[in-house]
């Protein structure tokens, strides 16, 4: 039988399985999605890319309603916290979601250019929504979020929707942008037309050192500008979790009181590494390998 601590970190691994893999799975054809008028100029051309996300869009998007239920089944009270008191957010993106289905189904109902076009603006808002939305998430995270507990455990959420909009919640938020931009450039040069194909390869050029750049400004500031949160004292492992018999500080930085800093910053190397890499294999025909790259950089 395990014990509340295997237990825990097993949920952790679960949950971060989950959430990487939603990235690398949905996050090209969020990409691609967020690109569909700049990669494709024509009708034709944007038909022909859509095509290359639909048959696999929809189950990608189980690992974030199977990372979802995993929130639910071992930390109720986070989930209950995230769907209640980031509910703007939240409807933004479900919004989005819902509108990629409705999209990729009526687009092509009608051969008026005025309802495609339009139906491709929404698709590329739809992408471009849910990528800026978890980027300003996960900066939060680090922020840290206003949530607090009584003496039943009843949580509530003491700020607004405007209040997760702080300047280094948004910068995450473009590196998440970029990154997926990336990623979605990357899957339409391995899976597009040449046409298509030439204008992903210049694009990866363009927004890989781009995500590269971002993404070392946004480890700098965290590194030196944010202040971290550690816990006081030796957790409680015998028991199921309470956050009322926790006592957290607010001091130091990230990379001096995390205790997994070191891998942190082998993660960021490899994500740098690869992400350099794709558009060098992109101009060299190696499209495949350039889409794994990306992958490595997700």
């Amino acid at each position: 039988m395990f014990d509340y601590e295997t237990l825990r970190i097993l949920w952790w691994l679960l949950l971060g399985a989950l959430l990487i893999g939603f990235a690398i799975m949905d996050g090209f054809d969020l990409g691609v999605a967020a690109l569909l008028r700049v990669l494709a100029r024509e009708d034709a051309e944007r038909r022909a890319l859509l095509e290359t996300i639909e048959p696999v869009w929809e189950g990608n998007q189980v690992w974030l309603i199977l990372g979802a239920g995993a929130i639910f089944a071992a930390w109720p009270l986070l989930y209950a916290a995230a769907f209640s008191g980031f509910y703007f957010a939240m409807l933004l993106t479900l919004l989005a979601f819902i509108v990629r289905p409705v999209g990729f189904n009526f687009r092509n109902k009608l051969a008026d250019p005025r309802w495609r076009e339009t139906w491709d603006w929404l698709l590329a808002i739809a992408g471009l929504v849910p990528a800026l939305i978890f980027g300003v998430a996960f900066g939060n995270l680090f922020l840290g979020v206003p949530l607090r507990f009584d003496e039943t455990l009843r949580i509530q959420y003491e700020g607004g929707f405007l209040d997760l909009l702080h300047p280094f919640a948004l910068l995450t938020g473009l590196v998440s942008v970029a990154l997926l931009l990336m990623h979605g450039a990357a899957w339409a040069a391995a899976k597009a037309d040449d046409v298509v194909m030439r204008r992903a390869t210049r694009a990866l050029r363009v927004l890989a050192p781009t995500f590269v750049l971002l993404y070392i400004a946004a480890g700098a500031w965290l590194a030196y500008g944010v202040t971290a949160f550690a816990l006081d004292g030796a957790a409680a492992t015998d028991g199921p979790s309470n956050p009322l018999l926790k006592h957290v500080t607010h001091g130091g930085t990230w990379f001096e009181t995390a205790p997994l800093a070191h891998w942190a910053n082998l993660a960021a190397a490899v994500a740098i590494l690869a992400a350099l890499a794709g558009p060098w294999l992109a101009t060299r025909q190696r499209h495949g390998a350039a889409f794994v790259a990306s992958a490595l950089a997700v």
